[in-house]
C-alpha cells in the first residue's frame, strides 16, 4: 500500500483508491515465477481468484488481464485498466442500481460494488450485540437531556452495565460529561439510525426499511429495554452475509447521492432521510470492518 501511494508522496485518485482498499481485504500474498507461455492461464486465475499482481521486473501492479493499475513512475494506470471485483459484489451493485433508478434516485455507474462475501470478515456476534447496548446507553441519555428529563447516569450503569462495558472513549466522554456539548447531545439522539441496521443484523428487527424517514424510536427503545443484557450478549448471532452486504451496498449509493445533492447545495433525493442514510453508513462500515477502523474512526466515504 505505501508503494502504491509512493509512501505517501503520490495524490489520491479513483484508481489508487480502490487498489488500496483491494489491497487492505486481501486474503493471501503469493510470490512465484512462471513461463510466459502461461500468461492466458494466468489469466483465468487472477480474474477466478480475484488477484492483482505486483510483477517483479517492472515493479507495475496490474489487473487480471496484465493491464497497468499502477505505473512504478507516474503512479497512473494504463488505458482501460480495471480492477476485479467477486461476481457476487458486482451483482449486488447491479441490483441496487435498478432498484434505486426504479425510486428516481441516480447514481454513476462507475462507483465500485461494495465488498464481496469472500473477502468481508465481518464482527463478532456478541461484538454487534455489546456495540448496540453502548450506542443505547448513549442515545438514550442524549434523548432525555434533549428533553430535558435528563436519566440519572448511575442508573442506567446499574440497569445496562454491558453497555457501559463497550463504550468507545468518545462515548465514555459523553455519559461522563455532566452538561455535555449541545452538539454532542444531537449528534447521540441520531445513533438510534445506527442501532436500527445492527439490531436488524442480529435479528431482534424484523426488516430494514428503505431509509425514507427516522426510524420508529419508541418501538426500538421499547425492544431494547426489554433484552436481558447477558442473554443477549451470549445468544447473538448474525443475519447471513449476503443480506447483510445487500444492505451495505444499498446504503453506500445512497449515501454517494445524498452527499452528491449536499455538494450541489441540492434537496436529497426524494424519499430519503440523510441523516438517518448517514448513521446506517456509519454502522454498516464498522459490522463490515471497513478500514478495520474501530467505532469511533469509522470512515463513510462516498
Amino acid at each position: 500500500m505505501g508503494f502504491v501511494m509512493d509512501r505517501g508522496k503520490r495524490p489520491m485518485t479513483a484508481m489508487r483508491y480502490g487498489v488500496l482498499r483491494h489491497l487492505e481485504r486481501v486474503r493471501h500474498h503469493i510470490s512465484f515465477e512462471m513461463e510466459s507461455a502461461q500468461l492466458p492461464a494466468l489469466e483465468r486465475w487472477a480474474q477466478a481468484a480475484n488477484a492483482i499482481l505486483l510483477r517483479a521486473e517492472d515493479s507495475t501492479v496490474r489487473a487480471p488481464d496484465s493491464k497497468v493499475l499502477v505505473d512504478p513512475v507516474t503512479g497512473d494506470p494504463e488505458p482501460g485498466a480495471v480492477l476485479p471485483y467477486p461476481v457476487d459484489a458486482v451483482a449486488r451493485k447491479a441490483a441496487t442500481e435498478q432498484m434505486l433508478e426504479e425510486r428516481g434516485i441516480h447514481v454513476p455507474s462507475h462507483l465500485p460494488p461494495c465488498v464481496s462475501a469472500i473477502e468481508v470478515e465481518l464482527r463478532e456476534p456478541r461484538d454487534v450485540a455489546a456495540r448496540i447496548l453502548a450506542l443505547f446507553v448513549c442515545a438514550a441519555r442524549a434523548e432525555g437531556l434533549a428533553a430535558n428529563e435528563p436519566l440519572p447516569v448511575a442508573t442506567m450503569r446499574q440497569r445496562m452495565p454491558l453497555g457501559f462495558a463497550a463504550l468507545s472513549p468518545k462515548e465514555t466522554a459523553f455519559m461522563d460529561a455532566t452538561e455535555p456539548a449541545r452538539q454532542d447531545v444531537i449528534n447521540h439522539v441520531w445513533r438510534y439510525e445506527a442501532i436500527l441496521p445492527l439490531a436488524w443484523s442480529l435479528g431482534i428487527v424484523e426488516s430494514l426499511p428503505f431509509p425514507a424517514a427516522i426510524c420508529d424510536v419508541p418501538a426500538l427503545a421499547k425492544t431494547l429495554f426489554g433484552l436481558d443484557g447477558d442473554a443477549f450478549v451470549a445468544s447473538a448471532r448474525l443475519r447471513p452475509v449476503g443480506e447483510i452486504l445487500a444492505a451495505l451496498d444499498v446504503t453506500f449509493r445512497i449515501h454517494w447521492a445524498v452527499s452528491d445533492a449536499r455538494a450541489k447545495q441540492s434537496a436529497a433525493p426524494d424519499g430519503v432521510e440523510p441523516g438517518a442514510v448517514a448513521e446506517r453508513h456509519h454502522a454498516l462500515n464498522w459490522l463490515t470492518r471497513f478500514a478495520d477502523a474501530e467505532w469511533d474512526r469509522v470512515p463513510t466515504p462516498t
